[in-house]
């Protein structure tokens, strides 16, 4: 373990975090009154598509394979995320229930720029 890339550990965590994510929308029903409750389009196919997303995504993160068509719809779920459950948390209750409710979404967003910003740079070179 002595060589290993921060990189492959980010990669790991990111994946985790989503495979976890997108199984847990897949079998927990709550998830469809919450994905009713915030005023999505057919909630039930909205969720099972963010689900087979995260899940299909994360899997391909921790594989570190794909990752140019991997992270960028991860991207759009975690913004998606901020502005549909986030968002109206600050205007309710204020900046520092956001930061709070925000903080797993916030760092989720930086770590898939960052591997973005790495599988670009990468590429490139």
């Amino acid at each position: 373990m002595k060589g290993m890339h921060v990189t492959k550990w980010v990669c790991y965590a990111v994946g985790y975090v989503f495979i976890i994510s997108g199984i847990l929308k897949l079998v927990d029903g709550d998830f469809k009154g919450t994905f009713a409750s915030i005023g999505l389009p057919f909630p039930e196919l909205t969720l099972f598509l963010v689900a087979i997303v995260e899940l299909a995504c994360g899997m391909l993160i921790a594989g570190r394979m794909y990752m140019r068509l991997a992270v960028p719809p991860l991207i759009l779920i975690m913004l998606g995320a901020l502005y549909f459950t986030k968002i109206p948390v600050l205007w309710t209750e204020g900046f520092l229930s956001f930061a709070f409710n925000a903080r797993l979404d916030i760092v989720m967003i930086i770590l898939l720029i960052l591997l973005w910003q790495h599988v670009r740079s990468y590429h490139l070179a």
